[in-house]
């Protein structure tokens, strides 16, 4: 039987709607993966998050073509000076700003951006995500401002739900789109592309499937491509470092640096950003037995859930 863990580890601002983070540590013959997918995910979407674990643990990932990967800092929806902080100690020339968290929200997301681009400086780069929660109107009236509170913005990612609204606001604004969702729920990503609409494409290779995978996505897109935290702990933040690593260019920094949203890891080498950029992994990390004991999910109905998940979305996998 395999070997499995369930973990809780909170988190220090409430991202994404959640306050704690749980997962799994799944054991194979290369060492440990990461089974991650949000509660909200049905499991045939699971399903590829379980491929990224299995693929870690037992094929391994490409020959990387680069050492270090670039990095921007995450900065959650908190308040100015939080926000401030945040990038000024994170040694980052990039930052990425969450923005859009409720509808009211753009007077704040204004002033974030400010503070962002105060403490980065003329030279640096400063991105924003609003998690697909725009209409049209509303993205290309919002971007334009963000833009100049910004001092300029790199790219907006995901500002709209479908691939049309994408390819809308992109036609009228001057600031490049990225596309998170719109590449990794496509059944052909291609699509983005070949409707104009994105700049961008932002990859995520735990929820995609797979370091493999993701590079064919990558190259059926034909756009730049980001690669990005689905908030994993070190052990499957090791993949997205190896996909970067394995992308044939790398033009922009990668979103990589989110364990700083953790309370807690579960290796006592963390994968942390150091000056703007993070090493490539030979292997996947292997856990604390302390840190282990520490972060073990402290609900036992809870472990059950995600014991259960995991066996649901087992029997989801095709026959080899």
């Amino acid at each position: 039987m395999t070997e499995t863990f369930v973990y809780a580890i909170p988190m220090r601002t409430r991202f994404r709607g959640i306050t704690v983070r749980e997962g799994m540590l799944i054991r194979g013959p290369l060492g440990w993966g990461e089974f991650c997918p949000f509660p909200e995910y049905d499991d045939r979407e699971a399903a590829s998050w379980l491929a990224t674990a299995v693929e870690q643990v037992t094929v391994g990932w490409p020959e990387p073509v680069r050492e270090l990967i670039p990095i921007n800092c995450t900065v959650p929806a908190v308040d100015p000076g939080r926000a401030h902080a945040i990038v000024a100690g994170s040694g980052c020339r990039t930052a990425k700003v969450k923005i859009a968290d409720h509808p009211d929200s753009l007077s704040e997301d204004l002033a974030r951006v400010e503070a962002v681009r105060d403490a980065l400086g003329p030279d640096g780069s400063v991105r924003v995500d609003a998690n697909a929660v725009w209409d049209v109107e509303t993205a290309v009236t919002h971007i334009k401002q963000i833009d100049r509170a910004a001092g300029g913005l790199e790219y907006v990612e995901q500002p709209c739900r479908t691939i049309e609204e994408l390819a809308a606001v992109r036609r009228r604004v001057d600031v490049r789109i990225a596309a998170d969702e719109s590449i990794r729920r496509a059944d052909d990503p291609l699509r983005v592309a070949v409707a104009g609409a994105a700049d961008i494409a932002v990859l995520k290779c735990t929820p995609l499937g797979g370091v493999g995978r993701a590079l064919q996505v990558a190259e059926a897109a034909g756009l730049p491509c980001v690669v990005s935290s689905a908030l994993e702990t070190s052990v499957g933040l090791a993949a997205q470092l190896a996909l970067a690593a394995a992308l044939p260019e790398l033009e922009f920094a990668c979103g990589l640096g989110t364990l700083s949203l953790l309370e807690g890891d579960l290796v006592r080498e963390s994968l942390r950003p150091v000056d703007g950029f993070m090493p490539v992994p030979k292997s996947p990390p292997t856990p604390d037995p302390a840190l282990l004991e520490q972060y073990r999910h402290p609900d036992p109905e809870r472990t059950r859930w995600w014991e259960d998940r995991l066996t649901r979305v087992r029997a989801l996998a095709p026959p080899k």
